[in-house]
């Protein structure tokens, strides 16, 4: 019995980390172990991570098993949207052009600001009077 070749590609987003592979397959897409339609409630969220697939038209090549955690759901849906370009990568390097021309190897590295002392939030101050 041959066995399939699983293709492994980390994503970053924020404080989320996905870890992905992908096998080939039917297109089925788990997260953490769930449907992907039940764990991302938006459907722009839903055509996010899936927008590497589709630049490479390998939607229904490729069945997709993936662990997402920390964060919120957008930063997974974006850090899983990195992961899985990863992981095209890796199984084909042919794909190198369409993932890197649609920005999907790129981390977003923006994360969130501190919150300073003396003050109520990262920017935002305590209300100031003068009397």
């Amino acid at each position: 019995m041959a066995e399939t070749i699983k293709y492994y590609g980390t994503g970053r987003r924020k404080r989320a980390i996905a870890k992905v592979w992908i096998k080939t397959g039917t297109g089925k897409i788990l997260v953490n172990g769930r449907d992907c339609e039940s764990y991302f409630p938006s459907p722009n969220l839903l055509r996010l991570f899936r927008r590497p697939l589709e630049a490479t038209k390998t939607e229904k090549l490729f069945d997709v098993d993936a662990k997402v955690l920390g964060g919120g759901v957008a930063g997974q849906a974006d850090a899983l949207r990195h992961g899985i370009a990863r992981a095209l990568l890796e199984s084909n390097s042919t794909f190198k052009k369409a993932l890197r021309g649609g920005g999907f190897l790129t981390r977003d590295s923006r994360e969130r600001e501190r919150k300073k002392y003396g003050q109520k939030g990262a920017r935002k101050r305590f209300q100031f009077s003068k009397r």
